[in-house]
């Protein structure tokens, strides 16, 4: 009777203990499929599913030749390149100093890069160690072959520019950013970079016991979206000539910096754009100044000196208050607020045309047309021709230039900007202030990208935009005004046989503490042609070359260049 009742009691037991643990089960079974839903619905997608991260093609930036729309060039494309690392733990250790002195003769490293490498595959526990970047396909070939235990490779998409220095103040470049992504750094990369970049994509789905993705269950696949091509409006054979006879300059003339624009004035398409100093786009760490990087065409603003006079002088004709053939005297000096302002050289021309006053740069001349047109008027044209404003070409890193002396109320800031002193302007602005003396009096927004090719198919093609700044009437005044500037005064440094120029020079005081610089100045030359029906404008500039007048550095750079371009688009001669 008393082993019954023992028996009854540990039934009892393991009873009331089967249903407390049933009910144990069903309420965590409650808590995890409704309390906790979401966190372990979460958990169990990092461990049974995968995330896939698909990464766009860069697109691809090509030059063209303008004379042969079939033709275009690789300027800028991705390369497949591979990072070189080790696994020190799979190196035997009685290859650890074979295989160091095979890489450092491969890569050719240094006595102290072969004793850190030495080091770092030393490192018997290490599961991985940097080696080598952008290794290309022929080293790992070389590599491979030697089956060196513990040296693996990682294929990574790079950017290559096939053309090395040429364009690349244009190009910009390309370095990877905190996650590892390229990402665009100055001129066309960088303001173009999330075109150039598309948007990347993902895939998710259920993953099987080996790792595979399970293709009846549920997944989301979203597919990269590549980056757009860009085709510029760079001529490549014009960008190689120009830039080449730039350069000689700018070594010849030991100048600190050198810009060359060559634009369509009738559309404001850039054809060649150049800077100096450059740098090889595929090695830009390599530079030891980073200002190398901006493009001098577009960052460098400096006051334009002569070169502007005959932009005011296109306003007095205008409004009529002058013609080529008003005249006034000249005393050789104007004082001013104070200021005594003198010709170039202290010269006095007495009774001149304002033909003459462009001719032979006479200061004052330009000071008493400006007195004519007055301050506000003044300073309107001037922003209607595009300064104290960004063009915006779409390049990184351009700057607007500073105008704001003109606001000033004394006289003395129009005085001098009548004849570029007192404010600062970008080269880029110069020449498409000159295009519109070109082109009709119509000021043209310059561009240089014609054309942006979609993954889709869909190209965007760049229409030129312009703005009204002065009167045709205006405009042929001041081309006749400045064909006779040529031909009289820059006979031997700019005039062509053929073809008729019209075309400024600059040699422009550069400001410093107290007053103007001595001894260094700015050299600008600039104008257009064949100036019957001008088809091109061009301006060269280098900033503080050893010699003393823009005439005898950018006026035979812009005269060589100028006969290349009129031969290679085999353009009639109009004299």
């Amino acid at each position: 009777m008393v082993a019954s009742r023992e028996k009854d009691n540990s039934l009892r037991i393991i009873s009331i203990f089967v249903l407390v643990a049933a009910l144990v089960i069903v309420v965590r079974l409650f808590v995890l499929q409704f309390v906790e839903h979401k966190y372990y619905s979460a958990l169990a997608l990092n461990n049974h599913e995968i995330y896939q991260q698909l990464y766009p093609h860069r697109g691809n930036i090509l030059l063209q030749d303008t004379r042969n729309k079939n033709k275009e060039y690789p300027a800028a494309v991705n390369r497949q390149y591979y990072s070189l690392y080790a696994v020190p733990r799979d190196i035997p250790p009685e290859s650890v100093v074979s295989t160091t002195e095979f890489l450092t003769g491969l890569f050719n490293f240094s006595p102290e890069e072969k004793n850190s490498l030495l080091a770092k595959l030393s490192k018997k526990d290490d599961p991985y160690e940097p080696i080598a970047k952008k290794v290309s396909e022929e080293i790992k070939d070389k590599i491979k072959s030697e089956n060196l235990p513990g040296i693996n490779f990682i294929g990574q998409e790079f950017r290559y520019y096939p053309e090395g220095n040429l364009a690349a103040n244009v190009l910009g470049f390309t370095g990877q950013n905190e996650k590892g992504e390229l990402s665009g750094r100055y001129g066309i990369e960088g303001f173009w970079d999330s075109t150039l970049t598309g948007k990347s994509g993902f895939l998710s789905g259920e993953k099987g016991a080996l790792g595979s993705v399970i293709s009846s269950a549920n997944r989301t696949l979203k597919q990269a979206e590549h980056g757009s091509d860009l085709l510029l409006t760079i001529d490549r054979n014009l960008q190689y000539k120009s830039c080449e006879r730039l350069r000689e300059g700018f070594v010849e003339y030991k100048a600190k910096s050198a810009a060359l624009i060559l634009m369509d004035p009738k559309t404001g398409a850039i054809l060649s754009m150049c800077s100096m100093p450059d740098f090889n786009p595929n090695n830009y760490s390599e530079v030891e100044d980073v200002g190398v990087y901006n493009n001098t065409a577009i960052f460098t603003a400096y006051e334009p000196g002569s070169v502007f006079k005959p932009i005011i002088m296109s306003v007095g004709l205008d409004l009529g208050l002058v013609s080529p053939f008003t005249t006034y005297v000249d005393t050789g000096e104007r004082t001013i607020n104070g200021y005594k302002i003198r010709n170039a050289l202290e010269k006095i021309y007495g009774l001149s045309t304002m033909t003459n006053v462009l001719e032979s740069s006479i200061n004052t001349g330009m000071i008493w047309v400006s007195e004519k047109i007055g301050r506000f008027r003044f300073k309107e044209y001037v922003e209607n021709f595009g300064f104290g404003k960004k063009t915006g070409i779409g390049l990184d890193t351009e700057v607007a230039g500073d105008i704001s002396s003109l606001s000033k109320s004394a006289e003395i800031y129009t005085a001098v900007g009548s004849f570029g002193q007192g404010f600062t302007v970008t080269p880029l602005q110069i020449a498409a202030a000159y295009s519109a003396l070109a082109n009709g009096g119509k000021v043209p927004k310059p561009y240089i990208v014609d054309e942006v090719r979609h993954p889709n198919g869909q190209v965007d093609k760049t229409e030129p935009e312009s703005g009204v700044v002065i009167s045709s009437n205006a405009d042929k005044l001041v081309t006749a005004m400045l064909i006779s500037v040529v031909e009289k005064t820059y006979v031997r440094s700019a005039s062509l046989k053929n073809y008729y120029v019209a075309a400024k020079t600059g040699t422009a005081q550069i400001p410093g503490k107290g007053g103007y610089e001595k001894d260094k100045t700015n050299h600008t030359f600039v104008g257009y042609f064949p100036a019957s029906d001008p088809k091109f404008v061009l301006l060269v500039k280098y900033e503080v070359p050893e010699q003393e007048w823009a005439e005898s550095t950018a006026a035979p750079v812009f005269k060589d260049v100028a006969k290349f371009i009129l031969d290679y688009y085999g353009i009639a001669g109009d004299k």
